[in-house]
C-alpha cells in the first residue's frame, strides 16, 4: 500500500466513472495507456510541423496539431499561438538546417495528457539530440500545451 493513498481508493472509485477500455487493478484503475483515444495523428502532425520547411505548409500542420492559443516550451524555445509556433520552428530550422525530428516511441496517454520520445537527426540520420515531450490535449484532440525535455532523465543524486 502507498501511504498517501490509504483510505482514498473507495472515494476515487465513487468519483471517477470508468470509460470503456479501462480496467481495475487491486481497487485502482490502470491508466497507463488510454485505449479509447488515439492521439498519434495529432502527434504526427506536430512532428510534421518541425520538419516542414515551407511556412505556409507548416501552418496547415500547426492548425491540425494545435489549438489557436496552444503553447510550447523547451529549454531553448517558447511560443504561444499559431503564428508564434510557426516563427519558432523557422528559427529552429535555421539553427539546424537539414535536420529532421523523428518520433522514436509510441504515444502514451491518459486523461488529457500524452507523452512520447523523439530525436533530432542530422542529414545522415545520426541522432544529435533526443528527449521526451509531455503535452496537454484539448477536448478537440489538439495540443493546448506542450513541454519538451532534452536528453535522459537525470540520475538520482546519492543513490
Amino acid at each position: 500500500r502507498v501511504p498517501y493513498l490509504a483510505g482514498k481508493q473507495a472515494a476515487t472509485r465513487q468519483v471517477v466513472a470508468q470509460p470503456p477500455g479501462r480496467r481495475h487493478i487491486g481497487g485502482m484503475t490502470d491508466t497507463t495507456t488510454d485505449t479509447t483515444t488515439d492521439h498519434t495523428a495529432t502527434v504526427d502532425a506536430y512532428i510534421e510541423m518541425w520538419n516542414e520547411t515551407d511556412p505556409q505548409r507548416r501552418a496547415a500542420h500547426i492548425e491540425r496539431a494545435w489549438t489557436p492559443e496552444g503553447g510550447y516550451v523547451d529549454p531553448a524555445f517558447q511560443a504561444s499561438g499559431h503564428a508564434a509556433l510557426n516563427d519558432m520552428v523557422s528559427d529552429a530550422r535555421s539553427q539546424f538546417p537539414g535536420h529532421t525530428v523523428v518520433r522514436t516511441s509510441g504515444v502514451d496517454s491518459h486523461h488529457h495528457y500524452l507523452r512520447f520520445d523523439w530525436e533530432l537527426r542530422d542529414g545522415q540520420g545520426t541522432a544529435v539530440l533526443g528527449g521526451i515531450d509531455v503535452a496537454v490535449v484539448a477536448d478537440d484532440g489538439r495540443l493546448s500545451g506542450l513541454a519538451g525535455f532534452f536528453g535522459q532523465v537525470p540520475a538520482l543524486d546519492g543513490g
